[in-house]
């Protein structure tokens, strides 16, 4: 008796590791997975359902082993996020276990509310109306899609996703919402789209300047990106009527692709009471003609890069946004408020341009007027590198134009001007 015993608490963890169902790791994938893999998402399949797991549990296993998945690339010691996607040690081995038992599906799986994304339908995509055919010509395109709107009423946005048939062929793409009030002025004037070989600044203004004068908000997608969420009480306001100058820059292809590109809108169900605004700091954005030294990055040198800017107002972050090109090695961002006060904003240590993120804060953290915001970027441009795009390394610069084989330092912060008690408020 004493030896079955014994043998009954030997197999103890064994019966309790096969007991685990798909209910007890779909609140992980919820978690973890679903806000990139879900119908429409920014990854290439779903995993919303235990059918579509089931399909790929080799391929999970493989990038749970090789740590490739999920990807997040900040450092959650410097800085935690709401949306960290890394799973705990103890989350890899139930769902390890779980596939190796099989990965039985068992009772039902509850709803989990551990994650904002849902599956469901966009309220509106606002997109271009005819696809666009990418040359293979190797070259780099920039190109402004206009996609007028006229709709019954204004919308409360919460959330907003890229739409596109071909992300593969889309080296980052901006959206800018501009309200077009007067009833009197066509929103179909100047045309659907313009191509440019640079940069579409100038272009944007001289072919739609008379739609841009009442910009409601402005943001955008990079390779890695998922959705832009708001929680709560915070949004922006569509108006009933305007366009959206979708301003894409195509990376170079070896063949023809096909494009259709738009933005995927979702409606918030309550008011918003605190609207959300973007600024950008660095090359494309304020004080790019404050770096320091110099942003040229010569060829062979592993450079370092800084930027001081100093606030004018009270914010409450929600949102830090990095960018950098394919020289990228390491990008660190703080704040020193006039007390002399630390806040860390984000840290990434090894910089890679395919996982690039927005990274939501866990709560509002303000950031006093008066205080300097602190940017630091370190850039590879040797043979050590294995993604420089030259080859033997060339002399880089920032133009402006954002081409691939030249650099950005930027850093986007998505904010609210601060209200007393932000610091208390979760995302």
């Amino acid at each position: 008796m004493r030896a079955l015993i014994l043998l009954m608490v030997i197999l103890l963890p064994a019966r309790l590791m096969l007991a685990q169902t798909y209910a007890d790791v779909q609140p992980v994938i919820a978690a973890r997975c679903v806000g990139c893999h879900h119908t429409g998402g920014s990854a290439p399949f779903s995993l919303a359902s235990y059918e579509e797991v089931k399909r790929r549990t080799s391929f999970i296993k493989d990038v749970i082993n090789t740590g490739y998945m999920p990807p997040f690339k900040a450092d959650v010691h410097y800085r935690d996020y709401a949306n960290n996607r890394i799973l705990t040690p103890e989350e890899k081995k139930l769902i390890l276990d779980w596939i190796g038992n099989n990965a039985p599906k068992g009772k039902p799986a509850l709803a989990t509310k551990s994650t904002p994304i849902d599956t469901t339908a966009p309220d509106l995509i606002l997109k271009a109306d005819k696809a666009y055919t990418v040359k293979g010509d190797n070259q780099e395109r920039f190109v402004v899609f206009k996609v007028p709107f006229e709709l019954k009423d204004t919308a409360n946005i919460e959330r907003l996703e890229l739409y596109t048939n071909n992300k593969k062929v889309i080296h980052h793409i901006n959206y800018g919402f501009y309200a077009v009030q007067d009833a009197g002025k066509d929103i179909n004037i100047a045309p659907s789209f313009v191509e440019a070989e640079t940069d579409t600044a100038g272009l944007e203004t001289k072919r739609y300047g008379p739609l841009k004068r009442n910009m409601v908000y402005y943001s955008g997608w990079i390779p890695g990106t998922t959705e832009e969420f708001y929680p709560k009480q915070f949004g922006w306001v569509l108006p009933k009527r305007g366009v959206v100058l979708l301003t894409v820059h195509y990376a170079a292809v070896a063949a023809d692709e096909v494009s259709t590109v738009g933005v995927k809108l979702f409606y918030k169900k309550g008011p918003v009471q605190r609207k959300v605004q973007i600024i950008s700091l660095g090359s494309g954005g304020i004080a790019e003609r404050d770096i320091q030294p110099r942003f040229v990055i010569f060829p062979n040198q592993v450079s370092t890069y800084t930027l001081k800017v100093r606030t004018q107002e009270s914010q409450s972050i929600m949102y830090v946004w990095p960018h950098m090109h394919l020289l990228g090695k390491e990008f660190t961002a703080y704040a020193v408020t006039p007390d002399r006060d630390t806040i860390p904003l984000v840290h990434i240590p090894a910089w890679d341009f395919r996982w690039q993120e927005l990274y939501r804060l866990q709560h509002l953290v303000r950031i006093p007027a008066g205080s300097v915001i602190h940017m630091i970027g370190v850039y590879d441009n040797t043979a050590d590198n294995p993604v420089n795009p030259n080859h033997p390394p060339k002399l880089v610069m920032s133009s402006g134009d954002m081409r691939a084989n030249e650099e950005m330092f930027t850093l986007m912060m998505i904010y609210v001007p601060y209200e007393e008690g932000d610091e208390k408020i979760e995302l």
